[in-house]
This record gives structure tokens, C-alpha cells and sequence, in this order.
């Protein structure tokens, strides 16, 4: 698996995943500040943006995948930064991988595993009708029927790729990704423990990271340390970034 990358900068290494129907490109902006300190490498995770797809999506392996980028690319130690599947890739990595891992940040998820929040969203991107698609309008049209927040289907269409016979097709695995929700969305696989620095960072208005799951993340994750985001909803990034930037790159420096 050659993931797909862009890299920034110069420095201690750090690498960016994104989450479940993202890509690098969301992550640019935060990339580009962070370069001025660190080598950043924004990546696409297996099925998703410009990375190889494949039938298997779980967490072993995504984070097989980002460790066969660090061996490939010499990085060992490396910083994680992981949103929402990024994050989960993220954990799974640094507990499977803990001597690879110098610092590690996790974007509004827990490691004990979510309810299903996307079914509507999976649905509505499995009835697109790409036989009668003539323009991306087309497809936030047909997405409106399921996915009513404009900024959603906005952000759903950032997975749209142009054929060069002029139709449109998914850049992401959509089938993986639906055989396979109910384990992006379980807990993580095994036992271990990371005991490196650890941040989590959750939105104040996001329902994803509650006080009463400290006490699970503390046993997998015994240094974690926890920022709340004022005012950011599960985009943390997206709903503050200038708060986000300065709080990541304070711990991670």
C-alpha cells in the first residue's frame, strides 16, 4: 500500500491523517503553518483521496499502511495528528507501534468506539446516479435528498473525480467503506498501551468525546492530556482553526 502524500517544510516529522470521507487537501492550510516548524506529510488513507483502495478497511491495517510509509520514508519518530478515522488510525498505530511514535494528537474521538452517526450519509452517496450526473451541481442535488446541511454535501463533493470520458465517478472506495463502517466505527483492536505524550482535543459542542470517557483513554493512554476547542463542533479544525493550530503546535513543539 503507497499511500498518496504531500509534504511541507522542514524539521521533526509529523504526519497529518484525515477523517472518514476526507482527504490531505482538507488539511492544506494547517499543513502549510506547521511546515514553517516541523516536515509535515499530509496523507490519504487507504480508499480515500488519491491513496490505492482495497477490500480490507480496519484499523490494523490503516495503521500497517502509515507504518510502512514511516519506514519508507526513514521517519521513525514521527508525530501523529489524526481527525475523527484519522485519529483512530492514529491510536491504533501508536499502540501498536509505540517506539515509532514521539508525540501523538487525537481530533475529537475516543478509542472505545462510536454509534453509527453516517448511515444517512453512506446512503445518500450509494444512490447518487452517476449514469445521469452531467455536472457536480448534479450530485449535490441528488446528495440533498439525504443530506439536508449544505456544508456537508459541499464537503461530500469534495470526493468527486472527473473520468476522461467526461462522467464522474467516486474518488473513495464507497463499497469498502460501507462493508466496513461497522469496524471504523468500533473500538480499537487489542490491549497495549502508548505511554508517550498524548492530546486530545475535542469540540465543545461535540458529542463525540464525553468527560466520562477520560477514564477509558487513560488506560490505553496513561499521559493523555485534554483540550476542549470553545465554540468548535466535531470540525474542530474547520470551526476554530487559528485556536486548533496554536494548541497542536504548542504541545507538539
Amino acid at each position: 500500500m503507497r499511500l498518496h502524500y504531500r509534504e511541507y517544510g522542514a524539521g521533526p516529522a509529523v504526519i497529518i491523517l484525515h477523517g472518514l470521507f476526507g482527504s490531505l487537501n482538507n488539511w492544506h492550510s494547517h499543513a502549510s503553518r506547521w511546515g514553517e516548524f516541523f516536515h509535515v506529510f499530509a496523507l490519504d488513507q487507504r480508499n480515500h483521496g488519491g491513496s490505492p483502495h482495497a477490500s480490507e478497511m480496519n484499523y490494523g491495517a490503516m495503521a500497517g499502511d502509515v507504518r510502512e510509509f514511516v519506514a519508507d520514508h526513514y521517519l521513525s519518530p514521527v508525530s501523529l495528528v489524526g481527525h475523527s478515522m484519522g485519529g483512530k488510525t492514529a491510536m491504533q498505530f501508536a499502540l501498536d507501534y509505540p517506539g515509532d511514535v514521539r508525540k501523538l494528537v487525537v481530533i475529537d474521538i475516543r478509542p472505545q468506539g462510536d454509534v453509527p452517526l453516517h448511515d444517512h450519509i453512506i446512503a445518500a452517496l450509494q444512490n447518487v446516479d452517476f449514469g445521469a450526473v452531467r455536472s457536480r451541481e448534479d450530485v449535490l442535488r441528488m446528495l440533498s435528498q439525504g443530506v439536508p446541511d449544505e456544508a456537508e454535501r459541499q464537503f461530500l463533493a469534495t470526493n468527486l473525480r472527473r473520468l476522461e470520458n467526461g462522467t464522474y465517478a467516486w474518488k473513495m472506495n464507497l463499497a469498502a467503506i460501507a462493508d466496513h463502517y461497522a469496524e471504523l466505527i468500533g473500538p480499537l483492536t487489542g490491549n497495549g498501551q502508548f505511554k508517550g505524550p498524548t492530546l486530545f482535543i475535542a469540540g465543545e459542542t461535540s458529542s463525540y468525546i464525553a468527560a466520562d470517557d477520560r477514564p477509558g483513554i487513560l488506560e490505553q493512554f496513561p499521559r493523555a492530556q485534554f483540550q476542549i476547542i470553545p465554540g468548535a463542533g466535531h470540525w474542530v479544525h474547520a470551526d476554530s482553526p487559528e485556536l486548533f493550530r496554536q494548541a497542536v503546535m504548542e504541545f507538539l513543539l
